[in-house]
């Protein structure tokens, strides 16, 4: 049996997701007979009263320039939070041993791959959350995470594919709850190891994949090496963590 299949995949643009609708202000327009209308040039706020409520509910901006070339997929907006569940991986040493014999044989192929400065196995798609809708929805995941036991995971699932399918049903659950996009149909679960700008899949597929199979399979206990005990699910929104222990 192989420690764990390699997969080459692009990013998909259904992540292109945002909240539909516009608030308005009640009353917006109107104003009581026998009083002028409100002028509606707005003075700008002093400095030294924004600076009383240093929490804010912004993201920082995002400067592509400091992420090697990776564009939001969808635009920044204020008070939209782009979130994403997911478990983490923590590597250990045989691991970035085993990805070091991998990336410089795949940058043969494709010389612009970079590898991961983190690892996770993705149990949704990326969303966008309005800023008070993201405690309620973390809450509504710890809910709904509580019962699940702890399992184990590879670069791709297999073994444990239906307990995953049955996590990415109750976080479903919670995104048809806040009327966002759901997780991909008949999902392939693996831990992502390096990524590039663009689509290189036809250089990657075939061959390459191949060769990178055979270098896994013969790493010396891959098999157990490419497995973790997972102990609880990740949520980011924004710049904010927020963890859900497993049973």
């Amino acid at each position: 049996m192989s420690a764990a299949p390699l997969v080459g995949y692009s990013s998909s643009g259904s992540e292109d997701e945002s909240e539909a609708g516009v608030q308005t202000r009640p009353g917006s327009g109107d104003c009581r007979r026998g009083q002028s209308p409100l002028p509606s040039q707005r003075f700008p706020v002093p400095d030294s009263v924004l600076n009383m409520f240093p929490g804010t509910e912004e993201e920082p901006e995002d400067d592509s320039t400091k992420h090697g070339g990776r564009v939001r997929t969808f635009p920044h907006e204020r008070g939209n939070w782009a979130t994403h569940v997911y478990i983490p991986y923590e590597a250990k040493e045989e691991f970035l041993d085993l990805l070091d014999v991998l990336l410089p044989h795949a940058q043969t192929y494709v010389p612009r791959l970079v590898r991961m400065e983190a690892f996770h196995l993705s149990l949704s798609q990326s969303v966008v959350l309005r800023h008070h809708w993201i405690l309620p929805f973390v809450q509504a995941l710890k809910e709904r995470m509580a019962s699940f036991q702890r399992t184990f995971v590879g670069l791709e699932v297999t073994s444990g594919h239906a307990q995953f399918l049955d996590l990415v049903s109750e976080v479903d659950r919670v995104m048809e709850e806040f009327s966002l996009t759901t997780f991909y149909q008949d999902p392939s679960f693996h831990i992502s190891l390096a990524w590039c700008v663009g689509d290189a899949r036809l250089q990657l597929e075939g061959q390459c994949l191949r060769q990178l199979q055979e270098m896994v399979d013969e790493f010396e206990d891959a098999e157990m090496l490419l497995r973790v005990h997972t102990e609880h699910v990740r949520c980011k929104s924004g710049n904010k963590f927020f963890s859900m222990p497993l049973k």
